[in-house]
């Protein structure tokens, strides 16, 4: 014999097996025990929550033969030919295939032969949303004053896209999704009658996983049990045939990102991606991650809206005090449009990595949201007293010593003029080519001259080009550089030429004085 799925064997036979939908139930059952029963209903709800089942029980409790409050009673002949699909009295149609007028006009022809066994023939028309206009308004006549023997029972997925003057003729039942205890209760019930071991936290992650659907809840159980045959389904076997991420990588993530640590982040895709993980899903799942972070930050009593357990609530709540809201709402909104970029992408680890870059570095982005994590960032630092300004070498000007009309001396070379000072002048040109691109841009500006101490003055036209060349980490490039060049290190001083003053009024051109024929580029 063939294998049954486990949504099509345990698909409930009564109202008593269905789980999640009490309300629509209890309403059913009432109107069958009163004989009220309507002549069109509408079923709307999410996947797999119970509407075709619903239909089918339905229309077996409407022609039973002895009906147990309001349940059909499974034992009699209509039962079991309805049971087994011979029965002419339920007609299942799938409007995705059958949505044509004609379709419809062979509905409204059959409806007019009373049942030949039975007291109701019931048309059940699955995701009826997918009839064309033509055939809804071919419906119409017929759905507003069927036979007295006809129910129809209409089944969608988007209630929305259905006529308003379908809705009118209807008993509208919404199918909501069922809660993860309740698909829980029911995977547990049906792993103990097939004698499975499978660990309580796999049960309520494929229960979470479901999303409120109890035939994926199923076919999920289904896809894990078969991966790991005879053997215990453990939590780390159900993350890992689904290709999900464990709540603490989610954590794991965010503070790193929090740090800004580009590192320890890209190594973290790294190693979900040689585990095999979906990467559209991670986006998702740490979006869904991110708003229960923000829940627990906008108030101290979400334990009852949150499914989570207890040492994950409290890994949230320690992350709820080190992201501000704004931050936490950005991250939302980046990861929601990152999910659906996801899906159509080819290079989705290309596009993934991108962004967890662009939030540790928000220099990279130029929008305002990362403008503001900049400034936030900035803010915290000089809280906490973490964040200095770098100490910058005070730029002297070539007159900070001279009144306006005293007389100038000639500038003069210290009496010995050092040989590495010499041999840095000379191929000082082909040094600054070996300089980082900024630096470079700057120093093709520089006029070089020769200082106290046998020190090479780097002298720059204007403050903005002094200043930057004065940094400590330019000017320890630059040394750098003239020890790879020379083999020896040189003490270097950074000047800046007054506005409206020339340079030989002030310094020592030490390039000209030996003699060296170089062209100064010109920006």
């Amino acid at each position: 014999m063939s294998y049954t799925a486990l949504y099509r064997k345990f698909r409930p036979d009564e109202f008593e097996d269905v789980k999640g939908q009490d309300a629509i139930v209890r309403t059913l059952k009432n109107q069958i025990n009163a004989d009220r029963i309507g002549h069109a209903y509408l079923f709307c709800g999410t996947r797999g929550t119970g509407k075709t089942t619903v239909a089918k029980i339905f229309a077996k409790a409407v022609n039973c033969e002895h009906p147990v409050d309001g349940s059909p009673c499974g034992e009699c002949a209509m039962c079991k030919s309805i049971a087994a699909g011979t029965s002419m009295n339920v007609i299942e149609i799938d409007a995705a295939s059958n949505n044509g007028v004609d379709n419809i006009r062979e509905i409204r022809e059959e409806v007019t032969y009373r049942p030949t066994e039975g007291k109701y023939k019931v048309y059940i028309i699955d995701e009826v949303h997918m009839l064309s206009i033509g055939a809804f308004n071919a419906l119409l006549k017929t759905l507003e004053e069927p036979p007295e023997y006809v129910i129809f029972i209409l089944a969608t997925t988007e209630a929305h896209k259905i006529p308003i003057t379908i809705l009118s003729r209807c008993q509208r039942y919404d199918f909501k999704r069922i809660s993860i205890e309740t698909i829980a209760a029911r995977l547990r019930e049906l792993i103990d009658k097939e004698g499975w071991d499978v660990e309580d936290k796999a049960v309520r992650y494929i229960a979470k996983m479901a999303d409120g659907s109890m035939r994926d809840a199923l076919s999920l159980l289904d896809q894990c049990a078969a991966f790991y045959m005879n053997e215990t389904l453990t939590y780390d076997h159900v993350l890992e045939v689904l290709g999900a991420v464990d709540t603490e990588v989610f954590s794991r993530l965010l503070r790193q990102l929090l740090a800004m640590d580009v590192h320890q982040v890209i190594e973290t895709v790294d190693e979900l991606v040689m585990q095999g993980r979906e990467l559209s899903q991670l986006a998702a799942d740490f979006t869904w991650y991110l708003r229960n972070l923000l829940l627990v930050k906008s108030s101290d009593n979400m334990e009852d809206v949150l499914d989570v357990s207890s040492e994950n609530l409290a890994l949230l709540k320690e992350e709820a005090q080190m992201i501000d809201s704004d931050t936490l709402i950005r991250y939302i909104r980046i990861f929601s449009d990152l999910t659906n970029q996801l899906k159509y992408a080819t290079q989705k680890r290309v596009l993934l990595e991108v962004t967890l870059i662009k939030l540790c570095r928000p220099a990279m982005d130029q929008n305002k949201d990362a403008l503001l994590d900049r400034i936030r960032a900035i803010e915290k630092q000089l809280e906490e007293g973490a964040w200095e300004a770098p100490v910058r070498e005070r730029i002297v000007y070539a007159s900070d010593a001279k009144e306006a009309g005293e007389p100038r001396p000639k500038p003069e070379l210290p009496q010995a003029l050092n040989e590495d000072v010499k041999a840095v002048a000379k191929d000082f040109r082909m040094i600054i080519n070996e300089a980082s691109p900024m630096l470079r841009t700057y120093l093709k500006k520089a006029r070089l001259s020769a200082g106290e101490g046998n020190r090479l003055l780097i002298v720059l036209p204007d403050e903005l080009s002094a200043s930057a060349v004065a940094t400590p980490e330019h000017k320890e490039e630059i040394q750098s550089l003239i020890e790879q060049k020379i083999g020896k290190k040189v003490e270097i001083d950074v000047r800046q030429m007054e506005a409206g003053r020339r340079f030989e009024d002030n310094f020592v051109d030490l390039e000209n004085l030996i003699n060296m024929e170089i062209t100064v580029e010109d920006e």
